[in-house]
């Protein structure tokens, strides 16, 4: 059992090490994006499933409330944290629709979704990036694996962190990190200095 435990943690190191190769330019444009949207007094909208919606809880939960330092609230909403709002779209519209409707409602142009999902397959997500299209939104997404149905719709002004495994564990971990990367840059940024 030790052995296993061991093991795991080295394909954890090995996934996070190849991701960050991968994604670290990406992880710095994602943030200027981030910041140009913050800057023009626009939000970000977040939606995943599962443990990809819990993931976009915590990055909401760390630009409203502070990362690791003191600075004024930041706009970000977490579309799956609202189980009464998720509960009545999906029983009056469907799964499909269930993050969709939010972002036509809450939505505005200049506006950034963030979808987080670990194999791009999500047909409730596909629906949001839809609907922030048609708002006038950006898109940020990451993603896995080869990025499935939601990298399909991605244009050129928007981007894709997608980890290169299809591992669902490794992808959630290596999102988390990045979500503290994209904190880290976004602080940075906005507020000043490189804290080490």
């Amino acid at each position: 059992m030790e052995q296993r435990v061991v093991t795991l943690f080295h394909r954890s190191l090995e996934a996070t090490m190849n991701a960050g190769e991968v994604l670290a330019p990406l992880i710095a444009e994602a943030s200027d994006m981030i910041v140009h949207t913050l800057l023009g007094e626009n939000k970000l909208l977040l939606c995943g499933n599962g443990v990809s919606g819990a993931l976009t809880q915590s990055f909401a939960a760390q630009m409203q409330g502070g990362f690791q330092r003191e600075r004024p609230a930041l706009p970000a909403i977490a579309l799956s944290s609202d189980a009464v709002s998720l509960g009545t779209v999906v029983r009056n519209h469907g799964r499909a629709e269930s993050f969709a409707r939010p972002v036509r409602a809450l939505g505005q142009p200049g506006d950034l979704l963030v979808i987080i999902s670990n194999d791009g397959r999500d047909s409730n997500l596909v629906q949001a990036m839809r609907a922030a299209r048609d708002r006038d939104m950006g898109i940020l997404a990451l993603t896995g694996g080869d990025g499935g149905d939601c990298a399909a719709l991605l244009d050129m002004d928007d981007i894709e962190l997608r980890v290169p495994s299809e591992v669902a564990a490794e992808v959630h971990q290596v999102h988390l990190l990045t979500i503290f990367c994209l904190c880290d840059l976004i602080d940075s940024s906005l507020f000043g200095g490189y804290e080490d």
